[in-house]
């Protein structure tokens, strides 16, 4: 018979209290990981698990589609004796493996190949792919093989969560992201709180609000703070991309505290305006009720614009300033992310990383890892000069990190907060246009080889000679979903943004109807 004692440790066998603990002694490999890294040593390797936490409304096209984002890891394999795992949800087709090595500056692909691992849980569902893998032992144990020396080997996610935890758990290796339980600092609520106790700017608002009651509260409050308030947001407190956001028009209402102000606040409330339009008040209110949320000023003035920092922390506790991005905003009401350039306006770029290093500096205290950014807008006041506010910290990659780092890793340039640009090693500054929304029915018309194929004839492909023009992300997106994502490099922010437009262009162009095929002969 089979000792207790000696029987395996399994992840089942751990309460979330002993998860936490031993996660977090796992987390100590990451400091002498993180200096052994700069050494290109033999056994180096990152596993990449894209996990995407669905919201409820993408298909499983869309997540694999996000999962493809961070493709451009792929170009670590520069570095010659680095693997690189990289996990999805479906196969990616090789056609897209190789669009990635083919921009792999002095590296032969081949060589590169050899060095890289695609692992497939073969399921499209619309799950989280974190959670795929857990259900999936086999899947794990063929990952857990892979991996040449776990005291070499990281997990690189997307976002942390307490399934990216198990999964680092599993597999023994540490995972270079922020503990599970320092997440309530990026939630709405939380990242409030937290711009209050660094001393950071931030509107006027509410924060911990369950239920539409404590919506009114906080509108009857925040009116009599600032009677002149024309308009208010109400976020979820784990919305993503705007899309838990949702505006209150306090337009035109009875002065703070008249008899019928609270009936007024009430009706302006249940006929707030959501930026997804499929949301209902009723479903709204229950995640409101359940999962929290806040109310704060929509600021505004002459000119606003929606900036945001990147920042890291490494595993020694430095506070990495990495960049600026000016975002593009749409949606209903202009709060959904589309794309961004980089990077952000000089008038205002200094200004808002000195309040993001102050975020930063906090949260390294608490313990914090990983890749984070800091939302803002900025209002122009009539003398020119800009003001910013803190409004939102995602403490995950997003949507400006995957174009900043394919710029990064193609040009080996580095960003100086300093003078806020970014310069490749022969001194030419270096600009972007990013989106991942080129998207149109007429794009379904078009093949991954078919984008090749268009990059190719108009010369639209990333040149390495003079370091511009387009780089390619969430292909596979393409034909299901009629949707690309792309990043345009240039020279200068003139020279960024006409390689982007002439590439949407093009694209819109080439994807439209042709020809009908004339029928074959009986």
């Amino acid at each position: 018979m089979t000792d207790l004692a000696d029987a395996p440790l399994r992840l089942s066998d751990l309460s979330e209290q002993e998860r936490n603990a031993r996660f977090a002694r796992l987390q100590q490999r990451l400091v002498p990981l993180w200096e052994a890294m700069r050494l290109n040593q033999p056994g180096e390797s990152i596993l990449v698990v894209p996990s995407v936490t669905p919201d409820g409304t993408q298909s499983g096209a869309d997540l694999q589609a996000l999962e493809e984002r961070m493709l451009f890891l792929l170009l670590l394999l520069r570095k010659p004796r680095m693997r690189v795992i990289y996990v999805t949800g479906r196969p990616v087709p090789e056609s897209v493996v190789e669009y990635y090595l083919g921009l792999l500056p002095g590296v032969i692909p081949r060589q590169a190949r050899a060095r890289l691992y695609m692992v497939a849980t073969h399921d499209g569902s619309a799950r989280s792919l974190a959670e795929k893998l857990l259900e999936r032992p086999r899947v794990l144990a063929e990952i857990r093989g892979l991996i040449p020396d776990p005291a070499r080997s990281h997990l690189v996610p997307y976002t942390t969560s307490v399934l990216e935890r198990d999964l680092a758990l599993t597999l023994g290796i540490p995972l270079f992201g922020a503990d599970p339980v320092l997440l309530p600092f990026g939630t709405k609520t939380g990242c409030r709180r937290l711009f209050e106790e660094a001393g950071v700017a931030h509107p006027i608002g509410y924060e911990d609000l369950h239920g539409l009651d404590d919506v009114i509260d906080a509108l009857s409050r925040m009116r009599a703070a600032k009677p002149a308030l024309a308009s208010v947001i109400v976020k979820l407190n784990d919305g993503v991309a705007g899309r838990g956001n949702a505006v209150v028009d306090l337009s035109r209402l009875p002065g703070p505290g008249a008899p019928d102000e609270r009936a007024e606040l009430r009706r302006r409330a249940e006929a707030m305006t959501f930026e997804r339009p499929d949301i209902r008040l009723e479903s709204y209110l229950a995640q409101l009720e359940r999962d929290g949320g806040i109310a704060e000023e929509r600021v505004s003035g002459v000119e606003l614009r929606s900036p945001s920092v990147q920042l890291r922390v490494t595993p020694a506790g430095e506070v990495e300033l990495l960049s600026t991005h000016d975002q593009v905003l749409g949606g209903a009401s202009g709060q959904t992310y589309l794309g961004c350039r980089f990077p952000a306006d000089f008038g205002y770029a200094r200004a808002i990383t000195r309040e993001a290093a102050k975020i930063g500096e906090r949260l390294a205290q608490e313990g914090v890892l990983g890749r984070f950014a800091v939302d803002f807008v900025v209002v122009r006041a009539v003398d020119g000069s800009w003001t910013p506010y803190a409004i939102e910290l995602n403490l995950r990659k997003g949507g400006t990190t995957h174009p900043f780092l394919t710029l990064q890793f193609l040009t080996d340039g580095e960003y100086d907060p300093g003078t806020a640009l970014f310069t490749a090693p022969s001194g030419r500054e270096k600009h972007l246009v990013a989106t991942d929304h080129l998207e149109g029915a007429g794009l379904r018309g078009l093949r991954i080889d078919d984008l090749f194929d268009v990059a190719v004839r108009h010369r639209l492909h990333f040149d390495q000679a003079r370091q511009t023009g387009v780089v390619f992300h969430m292909m596979g997106a393409l034909a299901e979903l009629g949707r690309v994502g792309l990043t345009a490099v240039g020279d200068s922010r003139d020279e960024a943004d006409a390689t982007f437009r002439r590439a949407e262009r093009l694209l819109r162009e080439e994807a439209g109807p042709g020809p009908e095929l004339p029928l074959p002969p009986l």
